[in-house]
């Protein structure tokens, strides 16, 4: 029998677009299906001023495929060197939706982020007091700690010292990976939301090392234990408001990404809709999709939901290519490894 679910039509929370020919190859993935996408900062030079906002999404715009709606959420990269009265401007504009901190050196592109938050004190304070979310790469990168734990050694060390010093700034903590940053995120008040990304619901660590390593499931933050994905899964499907989707999805070509140093990321605009069916069916929560993939964010951003939807149908196995091929190189989609059999209605 045909099982068949409409949603409203979703919005992506954490989205790399890259720029050039990588984003004119990937960006018709991600509008085929969502109509909105938080637009991450950390492009080669990073986005740090308006004006650097403001051209960087008429490139988005510009590369938009004739017919095919979309709109770009438009977020500044932090730096210590970040102008508040420039943050608060852009914001003011309509153009800006968040800033985003990377600490320095955790993830792509990341070596001109934070590492003295003494020095960004007085920039989120001034997002706090007109209500400009701080998007949260939440992990720590001191040598020490191990990779495994820098999500909940980040929580203790810098997250929860910054919003008690700061408790009126709204913050996403995006990508989380483990028990701990659903439970942070659990308690942490109406000011504090958490995205959750579709291939860690899908994947932990064995998926990335055993019986070799696996390059197109490698990414930062890095899969954890199973006990954690769990954790995630039963977040993400819960129904609770202060979880939404952010796929995380990050474009590299497989000559990146299948390499000695191999990039960090894995790639899952063209088929997410579809997986997250798959998830949410196997955790019993097809009715509580719409809510993570389209309710929540808008929310927790103070912006509407979308008026259109978008119809999945369960039937045969689902296909997709295997490849998207841009004139930067070939991307691998992400495989997750079993058969699929929800469809996005053209």
């Amino acid at each position: 029998m045909t099982q068949t679910l409409t949603l409203r039509r979703p919005d992506d929370w954490h989205l790399h677009l890259r720029d050039g020919a990588m984003l004119q190859g990937v960006l018709p993935e991600t509008a085929r299906h969502f109509a909105r996408a938080i637009i991450m900062p950390n492009l080669v030079p990073p986005v740090v001023t308006g004006a650097q906002a403001l051209a960087y999404r008429e490139r988005i715009l510009a590369a938009l495929p004739e017919g095919m709606a979309f709109a770009p959420l438009m977020t500044l990269y932090l730096t210590e060197d970040t102008d508040a009265a420039d943050v608060a401007a852009a914001h003011a504009s309509g153009l800006v939706k968040a800033v985003k901190l990377y600490p320095a050196g955790a993830t792509t592109n990341s070596h001109g982020g934070v590492r003295d938050f003494a020095k960004v004190q007085g920039v989120l304070e001034k997002m706090a007091e007109i209500g400009l979310p701080l998007c949260v790469h939440g992990e720590v990168t001191t040598p020490e700690v191990d990779i495994f734990d820098r999500e909940a050694v980040f929580i203790d060390t810098v997250l929860d010292p910054l919003r008690r010093r700061i408790p009126e700034l709204r913050v996403v903590m995006e990508h989380i990976t483990t028990e701990e940053g659903v439970a942070y995120a659990r308690d942490g008040g109406d000011r504090l939301g958490a995205t959750i990304t579709t291939h860690h619901l899908i994947i932990n660590r064995n998926h990335i090392l055993v019986g070799g390593i696996k390059p197109h499931y490698y990414c930062l933050p890095v899969a954890k234990r199973e006990k954690h994905r769990l954790a995630l899964r039963a977040a993400a499907t819960g129904g609770e408001g202060r979880f939404f989707l952010g796929t995380d999805s990050a474009p590299h070509v497989d000559a990146l990404k299948e390499h000695a140093c191999g990039c960090a990321g894995c790639f899952t605009a063209t088929n997410t809709m579809q997986l997250l069916a798959h998830v949410f069916e196997e955790e019993t929560a097809l009715d509580r999709l719409e809510a993570f993939t389209s309710l929540n964010g808008p929310r927790f951003y103070g912006l509407p939901v979308n008026e259109a939807t978008i119809t999945l149908t369960k039937g045969d196995v689902a296909a997709w290519p295997a490849k998207i091929f841009t004139e930067a190189g070939p991307v691998t989609v992400f495989d997750p490894g079993f058969p699929v059999h929800w469809h996005v209605n053209a």
